[in-house]
């Protein structure tokens, strides 16, 4: 008489359906893989340089704009002054 497991699933005898953990891959897969992971890495490396010049740019376009932007409002105030200083004209 044959008994259900606990999911009522009928008995595996232990030896069928367990997967052994011996490593099925040999030294010519473990090199291919080594091989692709070090080109992952070095892609990561070349977006990471990328991504600091970009950063440094950046960096230097919103200096350069910030500035650009106060010379603006200098020339801006200057005029209004010299506005002010001149008598309205008649006419």
């Amino acid at each position: 008489m044959k008994m259900s497991g606990p999911n009522g699933d009928p008995e595996v005898p232990a030896v069928e359906g367990i997967i052994e953990d011996e490593d099925d891959f040999n030294e010519e897969e473990y090199a291919a893989i080594n091989s692709m992971l070090d080109q992952i890495n070095s892609c990561l490396d070349d977006l990471e340089e990328r991504n600091d010049a970009l950063n440094g740019k950046l960096h230097e376009l919103l200096e350069s704009n910030r500035q650009a932007r106060q010379e603006f409002r200098a020339q801006l105030n200057e005029k209004k002054v010299e506005e002010q200083k001149q008598p309205p004209s008649e006419g």
